[in-house]
């Protein structure tokens, strides 16, 4: 991640491309760092890059965790409606210089990652199943 001031970058996003709530990328940083923290954990070690698809499946579970039932209604506040829309946001901070990429890094790798709806308002669905800490499925 860069040393820029980023609530001034995300304002000189903002005046370019406002398809977006700020807060959405200030969520993105949080997730991203969450992620890189949960694959340091689950790996052992933290290779210090993401790809799309791993940064998606962070972003649901970083949603998830800290906004809980209300992750739906948030992202729609942020007019973030689909996997593609993260995307955007990472590749605008990718342009001013708040993220790095790789040449194999692409607004592609977010496209048709997981459908809102059922990832971020299922799981709070009566009869919805969880997993425990053991990874086993629990009814709620």
């Amino acid at each position: 991640m860069s040393d820029k001031n980023f609530p001034d970058v995300i304002h000189e996003i903002h005046a370019k491309d406002d398809r977006f709530g700020k807060g959405a990328y200030y969520f993105i940083r949080e997730a991203l760092d969450h992620t890189l923290k949960s694959m340091e954990k689950d790996r052992g070690k933290n290779k210090g890059h993401v790809s799309g698809r791993e940064l998606l499946e962070g972003i649901k579970d970083y949603a998830l965790e800290r906004f809980g039932p209300m992750t739906l209604t948030l992202m729609n506040h942020w007019n973030v409606k689909k996997c593609r829309d993260f995307g955007d946001i990472v590749f605008n901070l990718v342009d001013h210089g708040i993220l790095g990429r790789t040449e194999n890094d692409s607004l592609a790798d977010f496209e048709d990652g997981y459908n809102f709806q059922e990832a971020f308002e299922g799981p709070f669905l009566p009869g919805a199943s969880c997993n425990t800490d053991d990874g086993s499925p629990e009814l709620n």
